[in-house]
């Protein structure tokens, strides 16, 4: 079976590198030392700490692998596609004209994406919208709400 190659950008990998370091280095050994803790306040049937260490624990691993497979299937993006800054594509920080309010994405790869930091994937319907488009051009993008334009009004290196 072929595993799916994902784009990213060289920043995005460095962060979810950091992220995954943090995990393993300095959450894993504090969950374990919290899981040890509770474990000492005896019966573990009745013990919510104890759960709730270990409900801590699964997830952390759980992110954990998430970010190690997901680092096997990243593709960095070729530096020279990313710099070029005639048309919005993956590594493009574009700002447009979101319904009279002026917004700012960035496009990255599905891995990196993080909507609320302006991280938003090549994948996503706005991110779709946008590739290829030049300052001056209109994107559409279905919301719940209907039809949204968007007007692209620069392209940022």
């Amino acid at each position: 079976m072929e595993t799916r190659r994902v784009p990213v950008t060289r920043d995005g990998l460095e962060r979810l590198k950091a992220e995954l370091e943090e995990l393993k280095e300095v959450r894993r050994p504090q969950i374990v030392a919290e899981v040890a803790e509770a474990r000492s306040h005896g019966d573990l049937r009745e013990n919510a700490a104890y759960d709730a260490a270990r409900h801590d624990q699964a997830m952390n691993e759980k992110r954990i692998g998430e970010l190690e497979a997901l680092l096997r299937s990243a593709v960095i993006m070729d530096e020279d596609e990313v710099r070029d800054r005639d048309s919005v594509g993956i590594g493009s920080t574009v700002v447009v004209d979101f319904e009279g309010d002026e917004e700012r994405y960035t496009i990255v790869g599905a891995i990196e994406a993080k909507p609320a930091a302006g991280l938003i994937s090549n994948e996503s319907p706005i991110g779709k919208a946008l590739l290829g488009k030049r300052p001056g051009q209109d994107a559409f993008v279905m919301t719940p709400g209907g039809q949204t334009k968007l007007t692209v009004k620069r392209i940022e290196g």
